[in-house]
């Protein structure tokens, strides 16, 4: 029987020179691509947050590197950060052995990138459309709720407020009022009890203590004076400054007065709780993000407009092509991207239940009715004329003006399709927006279309498949930065890093593409992969270099 050799493990041997991290890193490693772009932007937005003098400060770019390769591996709490960059390989590669600490790392993170972290999403994505990933031609949007740092029990809601407020304005109203009534003081010139601002009511009190004094005044009165100065008026202020706070929101955290509370589909009871958050925006194109946006609206259908604003003042250019699902179907909507030259393939929301049979053989629907547009009048089943009565302004929560046409039968009593046709206790009125249907028939038209029904297959593959990757697989669910600017930072190093992940797969069948594929079919189906042939040739001559 042979002699088993053991290798030795001596861990106290003594080397003549220390080893280099280089050999330890693997030459298609996902680190070796978060250098590789991170060295090739320009981070002078950052660097001039920079002010001389004192000690000398870690490199720039090498915090951005190690932000980023943390954020591609799933690790958000700048503690772990500082932990992995002493015992990890890759983030000691990385840094080449410096060791910020945790405060370092989250200052960088919360006040470096604050206002050149823009610059450098942008240029990475540049880079994926300079060497053919993105053409920037499509925008595949769609939104998602992320939970903030704040805590889910502060919240401060509007309806609340404003019922607080109205109640304290009525019952401090009243006693001032019967105070300068009983006194014969003059009330013409105060405001009512509406238009009572905390202000006011101090001026109130002054003037009723200036005309009477503590020893005029009953127990009574001077007790009411004594409250109103020590409660009524500190709560009124600060009813005024939470209903500022919250702007045109229903709501807001107390720990984080930027995050609106919102309900989270993956809300661990399963009882639609509400928890402060953001509506996070995104456009994908073959599942790299080109665009994100930070809303404090749940709505997604009111952020679009300033979305697609945010990608033309980004890039300088607009997209050609728009997909989404209905939640952005609207008439503002519509009338902003047809003007502006872009064609939606956005969904309305009863797109699919049209399609349906038993809807489109429903004659009493408004939209199966005959209508006439050269006398403007629609007619019934019976045969009976609908006859325009008036139009009406309306306008929705976003400001957006909409006219809409209203319809009346005449001759409703005895009708034997009555009970079918409508419930109302007089004649049939009907409410139609034209505008509206007339995009909603465009809109039809270019879904239901060849290239509507390509882009309709690949919406859900797009966006969704990315929020899915990000929440789930990154497990990114809830912020570490408060405010808009903390959140929109952290979801764009995410961003950055789910698009090097990307990358990086493509880099991987690149070199498989270079280095062991020889037949022609085999690289015409290898280049079905949406990969340009610089794009290889940059990735290869990198690997080599």
């Amino acid at each position: 029987m042979a002699k088993l050799a053991i290798k030795s493990d001596n861990r106290k041997q003594s080397l003549l020179l220390p080893p280099s991290l280089d050999v330890l890193v693997p030459e298609n490693h996902m680190v070796r691509v978060v250098d590789t772009v991170i060295d090739r932007l320009d981070i002078s937005e950052i660097l001039s947050t920079y002010h001389g003098g004192g000690n000398s400060a870690f490199n720039p770019k090498m915090m951005l590197k190690v932000l980023v390769f943390a954020y591609l591996s799933n690790v958000y709490s700048s503690r772990r950060i500082a932990e992995l960059l002493r015992r990890d390989v890759y983030f000691m590669w990385l840094s080449g052995m410096r060791y910020p600490d945790f405060r370092t790392i989250n200052y960088y993170r919360g006040k470096r990138l604050k206002d050149g972290f823009d610059s450098v999403f942008t240029q990475v994505v540049e880079l994926l459309h300079e060497e053919g990933f993105v053409s920037l031609k499509v925008q595949y949007i769609d939104g998602t709720k992320i939970e903030s740092v704040a805590n889910k029990y502060t919240f401060v809601w509007r309806g609340s407020v404003e019922k607080h407020d109205a109640r304290l304005k009525a019952k401090t109203e009243a006693l001032l009022s019967q105070i300068e009534q009983n006194h014969a003081i003059e009330t013409q010139e105060n405001p009512t009890g509406e238009e009572l601002t905390a202000e006011e009511v101090a001026n109130r009190v002054e003037r009723i203590k200036a005309k009477v004094g503590k020893e005029t005044m009953s127990k009574e009165e001077c007790k009411a004076i004594k409250q109103i100065e020590t409660d009524a008026v500190p709560r009124m202020k600060r009813y005024e400054e939470q209903i500022e706070t919250m702007g045109s929101r229903n709501s807001y955290s107390k720990t984080d007065p930027e995050a609106t509370f919102m309900r989270m589909k993956e809300d661990a009871m399963l009882n639609g709780q509400l928890k402060p958050g953001y509506n996070v925006q995104i456009s994908t194109e073959n599942q790299f993000i080109t665009n994100f946006g930070i809303y404090q609206r749940p709505a997604d259908t009111l952020t679009m407009i300033s979305y697609l604003e945010s990608f033309r003042s980004r890039y300088g250019m607009q997209s050609q092509e728009i997909v989404a699902d209905s939640g952005y179907g609207s008439e503002e909507n519509y009338e902003y991207m047809f003007a502006n030259g872009i064609t939606p393939y956005v969904k309305y929301n009863m797109f699919h239940v049209e399609q349906r049979r038993r809807y489109r053989n429903d004659p009493f629907r408004v939209s199966n009715l005959f209508y006439n547009p050269d006398s403007d009048f629609y007619v019934c089943p019976m045969g009976q004329k609908i006859k325009y009565v008036r139009q009406e302004k309306r306008y929705t929560a976003g400001g957006y003006q909409q006219t809409v046409s209203i319809y009346r039968a005449t001759r409703c009593e005895g009708c034997p399709l009555r009970g079918q046709c409508h419930k109302s206790k007089s004649n049939r009125q009907i409410e139609v927006n034209h505008t509206l249907d007339d995009y909603k028939a465009r809109v039809r038209e270019l879904l239901t279309g060849e290239q509507g029904l390509k882009h309709r297959s690949n919406r859900p593959i797009e966006p969704e498949a990315v929020f899915g990757q990000i929440k789930e697989c990154g497990k990114f669910r809830r912020l570490r930065l408060k405010g808009m600017t903390g959140a929109k930072i952290e979801f764009g190093l995410k961003a950055i890093a789910h698009n090097l992940r990307k990358l990086v797969k493509v880099w991987a069948n690149s070199f498989f593409l270079c280095k062991y594929l020889s037949s022609k079919h085999k690289k015409r189906h290898y280049m079905n992969l949406k990969l340009s042939y610089n794009t290889t040739k940059f990735f290869c001559e990198t690997n080599v270099a």
